[in-house]
């Protein structure tokens, strides 16, 4: 697998919970914009030229405020300096009030097949809160467009939030996907990230959040509803029918390789045996200035050692609940890849039931992974 990540750094607001690398400006020239994301996909197919690309993200930000002209370039450039997979999964993110049913049409003739809606809640209140720009009633509509126009749908849901019970999250959820057709959810629970507005409101006092035994019912619950309508949870926080999987953040998860294009975008390429870890200048105009001035917006490259190779390995691969292949542990941590694991904490893990380690593959328990942040504490020297 080899997936290409493009980050679109733009957004109408910024919400209060989010850490990533997005920014509202009031003009864009798309022009430029579109002659520096070819740049950079031009640079990073000289350092990949013979992988097969399985699957191309267009997250960030709010990747449907970009033109359907934009996105199509994109994929056509991708098109003209790698080879693609027949079945290449191509995804975009969208935000409700980016979501018109021509410009959707427009987006599935450029090559998407597969849309991220980030609804987030389904009542107007904590719609607000959470500093969304959408209403209810227009997440829904959004929604209907979607499913009407693309295969594959995928919604996010963030719970957890101030005074949630769960009555009300059962209640929302099952409302969510009874509405819904899709085959693919990301069901996240809300917390404080570094840096945002909410980090500084909830030190403040302004709001509490659940406590851990409430989150951990919650969160129980979530992979039981998500059962119900046939769900089935692969990863911590995602849950799809048999065969709707997001291919492309299985890459991420199996630790394969991914080229990382725009602004802040990250990435992880094995070149001549050894892992890099790539990284573009965060700043939009930076970025922007740069590729025009050298071909390319990336800081230096950094060398992945095999140890680190190892642990960003465990910790993606852990979150999903098909585990890591034995063969993969060896590919990353070398031949003495157990050295970097605690055995004795490993092996009252496998007894206490949180663990599973046989010849062929390291796997967490549905408890285990509710446990993954102190799983990982303890198994890891």
């Amino acid at each position: 697998m080899f997936g290409i990540y493009i980050h679109w750094p733009f957004c109408l607001s910024k919400c209060p919970y989010c850490d990533f690398n997005s920014h509202v400006a009031k003009t864009i020239n798309h022009a430029d914009w579109r002659n520096a994301y070819g740049k950079e996909l031009s640079y990073s197919a000289t350092r990949t030229p013979d992988h097969l690309v399985s699957s191309i993200y267009f997250g960030g930000g709010t990747p449907s405020l970009m033109e359907p002209e934009t996105v199509r370039f994109i994929i056509d450039e991708i098109q003209k300096n790698w080879r693609m997979a027949n079945d290449v999964e191509i995804t975009l993110e969208a935000n409700p009030t980016s979501i018109e049913q021509q410009k959707f049409r427009d987006f599935k003739e450029a090559g998407i097949n597969r849309v991220s809606v980030g609804v987030q809640a389904l009542n107007d209140k904590d719609l607000t809160f959470l500093g969304r720009q959408h209403n209810a009633f227009e997440a829904r509509k959004a929604l209907d467009i979607a499913f009407e126009t693309f295969e594959k749908v995928n919604f996010d849901l963030i719970y957890a939030r101030p005074h949630q019970t769960p009555q009300a999250w059962e209640a929302e959820l099952r409302k969510a996907l009874s509405l819904a057709k899709a085959g693919h959810l990301s069901l996240y629970q809300l917390t404080i990230e570094q840096g945002t507005a909410f980090e500084t409101m909830y030190k403040r006092g302004d709001f509490s959040i659940p406590d851990e035994e409430l989150g951990g019912e919650l969160y129980e619950m979530t992979g039981q509803i998500a059962a119900d309508f046939g769900l089935e949870p692969y990863e911590v926080s995602n849950y799809a029918r048999q065969g709707e999987e997001s291919r492309h953040n299985l890459t991420y998860w199996r630790y394969e390789d991914y080229a990382g294009i725009g602004p802040g975008a990250h990435g992880r390429l094995t070149l001549n045996g050894q892992k890099f870890a790539t990284r573009a200048h965060r700043a939009p105009q930076i970025w922007l200035e740069k590729v025009f001035k050298d071909g390319h917006g990336y800081h230096p490259d950094l060398p992945v050692s095999q140890e680190d190779r190892f642990v960003e390995c465990l910790l993606m691969g852990l979150r999903l609940k098909e585990g890591i292949p034995v063969s993969k542990l060896e590919t990353e941590g070398g031949a003495d890849w157990r050295a970097f694991l605690n055995e004795k904490k490993m092996e009252q893990l496998e007894r206490d039931g949180y663990l599973c380690l046989t010849d062929h593959h390291l796997s967490t328990s549905g408890a285990g992974r509710q446990r993954l942040n102190k799983i990982l504490q303890d198994i890891l020297k």
